[in-house]
């Protein structure tokens, strides 16, 4: 791409905003930018919805950048509208309002939805997604005015609404698919953990369920929820938060390759040679995002190759995610079951409420899930990704890096 290049990013979240920064850090970045999102907000943290629906933090702390920033760094900003078509032969896209934008090269960064169960009464008033600031407005309404929620997925967005519809003062039922929460990042005895602190709020979970159907009231607002056991459950607003679908029907329209995301490869490029896709909207090799460590990494890759830098394509690496889920922190990376090559070393203080779990193979960590105090995670982290034999240090592992670290150093 030559300086004098005009790049358009469609879509103005996380992801697209991240691209944005970097460029703007480059000295040979794009001289023209175009930024377009269909929100009328500038770019915002959607990490920090679910503190500002719980009453923990104010709007403001959730901007990013306010609209006088673009234009000090000469950005042209497009809010409030949404791209409803990509013409990839003539370099243009046109809007819902029927502008037309040319572009040299395009960046599409259109995110994801909640994936919304095929039931009766899902198009329902009511019933809705926990994914941005107009769901979050909508469930601080629902709040003043109801006092039933029922809250569909035990993963991490769903816990964070239940938990902020709780504090607003909502009775809160959480329905899971599974038997136990986080299941992709929790073994059974951490979730067990987190379930009875969050039930000790206050919140009803039910396992081992699934939404049946959504009853409305007469005037095509939700009023309760029915599950597959049989129950009814009163519900004056319903949040699904149980996965995603990578928004790629933009891209599908304009001819480009997708499967569940739009399809990349290494340098985020799509299978017409001008346009790239990242974040929550990409597939790479058979894997779509959701979790913002692997995006950040694509950001880089995706502005190095805009500003024609050298640089090495995209490669899935391992990480470890580290959460706060409800106040309490936890962290995990590897594997969540272990097989029969592992070896299983526990610590569990229930009168702190804290648990660590390490899975060893050849005295390497190869898993690691920490519930409470999490602050040995990042030093188990960077042994795994070492390889590091630690059976010198072996008995002292589960006492964190300041027991470890001496017998390792003393072995050497």
């Amino acid at each position: 791409m030559q300086p004098h290049e005009h790049l358009l990013i469609v879509g103005n979240g996380m992801a697209g905003h991240r691209l944005l920064e970097a460029l703007l850090k480059h000295e040979h970045r794009p001289r023209r930018i175009s930024v377009i999102g269909d929100e009328r907000t500038p770019a915002y943290n959607r990490i920090l919805l679910s503190s500002w629906l719980a009453g923990e933090t104010t709007r403001d702390a959730l901007t990013l950048r306010d609209a006088g920033w673009y234009a000090e760094q000469g950005v042209e900003l497009i809010l409030g509208e949404r791209v409803s078509e990509i013409d990839c032969g003539r370099q243009r896209v046109t809007t819902g309002s029927g502008r037309e934008i040319g572009y040299d090269r395009l960046v599409l960064a259109t995110g994801s939805r909640p994936a919304m169960p095929d039931v009766p009464g899902i198009e329902l008033a009511g019933v809705q997604g926990f994914r941005d600031l107009d769901d979050a407005r909508a469930l601080t309404r629902a709040s003043q005015t109801g006092r039933h929620a029922v809250v569909v997925g035990g993963g991490l967005l769903g816990l964070e609404a239940a938990e902020g519809l709780r504090k607003r003062g909502m009775q809160v039922t959480l329905l899971q698919r599974g038997e136990r929460l986080m299941n992709r990042q929790l073994d059974a005895t951490a979730a067990e953990l987190l379930r009875r602190e969050l039930r000790c709020r206050g919140l009803d979970i039910v396992p081992n369920t699934r939404l049946a159907s959504l009853e409305g009231d007469g005037h095509g607002h939700v009023r309760a929820v029915h599950i597959e056991d049989g129950r009814r459950l009163p519900a004056d607003c319903v949040v699904v938060a149980a996965g995603i679908v990578p928004n790629v029907e933009l891209g599908r329209r304009a001819g480009l390759e997708t499967a569940r995301g739009i399809v990349v490869d290494a340098w985020l490029t799509t299978s017409d040679p001008m346009s790239h896709a990242l974040g929550e909207c990409c597939e790479f090799e058979g894997q779509t995002y959701g979790l913002v460590e692997p995006i950040w990494r694509q950001v880089e890759v995706l502005a190095a190759r805009l500003c024609h830098d050298r640089v090495d394509g995209y490669v899935e690496a391992p990480s470890a995610t580290k959460l706060k889920v409800s106040g309490v922190l936890l962290y995990a990376f590897g594997p969540i079951e272990p097989d029969a090559g592992h070896e299983v070393l526990t610590y569990h203080d229930p009168q702190h409420g804290d648990y660590r779990r390490l899975l060893l193979r050849d005295n390497r960590i190869e898993g690691a899930i920490l519930y409470g105090d999490t602050a040995f995670g990042p030093w188990y982290f960077e042994q795994s990704l070492a390889g590091r034999d630690l059976g010198t240090c072996r008995q002292a592992l589960l006492f964190g890096a300041g027991d470890a670290k001496p017998l390792l150093e003393e072995a050497a």
